[in-house]
């Protein structure tokens, strides 16, 4: 049994009032979710649980006012499960009515994920192909699917709590066999996060979830947390690790926060840490160039028929060029499989469709969510998926991650006209376009003036030899400087 105690918050008064409960007693409560509404000088909090359970009693009630560090409730926090010698997964697989859901391992560099949101809740009956909860990698949030069907009997890992990837984030049962009521073990926090809890919140107190936004979107924090940066001008990154889970700010940890720098005046030099988006980036292209013998072909295109066609289509529907550059990417995909092939140990593997991440630029670097079965699309459903998969991206949700076979970098918008891409494992092929430029065409020995496109495609050499990367190159000018064939079934 574990008492729950008013939390000190900075600067609220040294009295604080429960406004509301968000949970009654007999209530199950995860990790990180929200038990209370308190409020102190500086407004409301959110009383966030800092341990899943069940809230047994509500000691004191809503409306009544009490000094920080008061008892206002008792949550029993339940049996963890028994694990022995044995993994977690091994231990549901003993009883063939307990099924595990695994965090999910989106990319070789993906070590952990948090979940964000689930979308079923306990008891709830899932089908295979589902989607269940949403996790944030280092890259982006992503949906995942049910790789099983059954009734989610619980749920040990609560919005807002890290796990490994293959570890158990819930249990399928018809039953309550081997599932236990309490989270699961979670990853361990890094050491200086787990003293900072130490220092500002007792282990049997719940954490105050937060309250906001700042200009440092990359530093984990709560909303309310950000937002109270916001309004008071102060600079959440220099909190350091918070006191939530994981680390994260809460507002209580902004009284360690320094004033934001004024404007103006000579700036002094930034030093910053690298965001998990730059470190996974980082990792996974160094990884690429260390390990994966790239070699580079360069096509230059007439573009003149791809931008007549292109107009034409656009006139009907959105498109772009890009667009265009994606249908053909997609028929020449089809027509040489190892385009849409991977190494696995000592074998081939290779994809029966053409999966072709587009590469976003985001505010802090690059993803690449992935357009599914592109080889089926017309040019208006490449344009309407490629838009919708791009926003998404922006917005931190990625689709398709991990089951690319190809990608397409353009910076012709911003006029680069050619350069070299790094392969994105364990993908064999990355396609770099440029931007599309007037230039004097030479053909049947006179000169005229028109629009040309360079093409630079970065193959993996241990899949992909000179000669057969020549001949998709062949291809897709071929079908870039003749589109109207991009409409009609390709054939070897």
């Amino acid at each position: 049994m574990r008492d729950i105690l008013m939390p000190e918050v900075a600067k609220a008064g040294p009295v604080l009032t429960i406004r509301k409960w968000l949970k009654s007693a007999g209530q199950t409560v995860l990790a990180g979710e929200v038990l209370a509404q308190v409020e102190g000088e500086q407004g409301l909090v959110e009383f966030e649980a800092a341990a899943g359970g069940v809230l047994v009693e509500v000691v004191v009630p809503a409306g009544r006012s009490v000094p920080a560090g008061t008892l206002i409730g008792r949550m029993d926090e339940g049996e963890r499960p028994k694990v022995e010698n044995r993994t977690q997964k091994e231990e549901a697989k003993m009883d063939a009515a307990v099924i595990p859901v695994l965090m999910p391992q989106a990319g070789n560099s993906m070590e952990e994920g948090t979940i964000v949101k689930w979308r079923v809740k306990e008891g709830d009956r899932i089908t295979k192909g589902q989607v269940i909860f949403e996790v944030e990698t280092d890259k982006a949030t992503m949906e995942v699917e049910a790789t099983d069907g059954g009734r989610l009997a619980r749920i040990l890992v609560g919005e807002g709590s890290v796990q490994r990837v293959k570890e158990p984030v819930a249990y399928l049962s018809e039953g309550e066999v081997n599932v236990s009521a309490a989270s699961a073990p979670q990853k361990e926090w890094p050491q200086k996060a787990q003293k900072a809890q130490e220092q500002t919140v007792s282990s049997s107190v719940p954490s105050v979830l937060s309250v906001a936004n700042s200009s440092s979107e990359s530093v984990k924090a709560s909303p309310a947390a950000r937002k109270m940066a916001k309004e008071k001008g102060l600079d959440i990154a220099s909190v350091g690790v918070g006191s939530g889970p994981g680390g994260r700010i809460l507002s209580t940890d902004l009284a360690r926060a320094s004033k934001e720098p004024p404007r103006g005046g000579t700036p002094d030099i930034v030093r910053r840490k690298m965001t998990k988006m730059r470190k996974a980036i980082a990792a996974n292209l160094t990884l690429s160039k260390q390990t994966v013998p790239h070699f580079y072909l360069r096509a230059t295109i007439n573009a003149d028929a791809m931008m007549a066609f292109y107009r034409t289509e656009k006139a009907k529907y959105p498109c772009s060029v890009n667009d265009v550059v994606t249908l053909a990417c997609a028929k020449a995909i089809m027509v040489f499989p190892a385009f849409r092939s991977k190494l696995d140990g000592d074998e081939v593997v290779e994809y029966p469709a053409a999966n072709i991440g587009v590469a976003v630029g985001v505010n802090d670097g690059l993803t690449v969510p992935i357009l599914i079965n592109a080889q089926v699309m017309t040019l208006q459903q490449i344009g309407q998926n490629t838009k919708r998969i791009a926003d998404n991206a922006r917005a931190g949700k990625l689709e398709g991650f991990g089951q690319g076979n190809f990608t397409i970098s353009n910076l012709g918008m911003f006029g680069v006209e050619e350069f070299s891409a790094i392969v994105n494992p364990p993908e064999p092929a990355i396609l770099a376009v440029g931007a599309v430029r007037e230039a004097v065409i030479v053909k049947d020995g006179a000169m005229k003036s028109g629009r040309v496109m360079t093409m630079t495609l970065s193959c993996d050499h241990r899949i992909i030899d000179g000669l057969l990367g020549a001949k998709f190159m062949a291809r897709l000018k071929e079908l870039l400087e003749n589109p109207e064939r991009m409409q009609q079934s390709e054939q070897l």
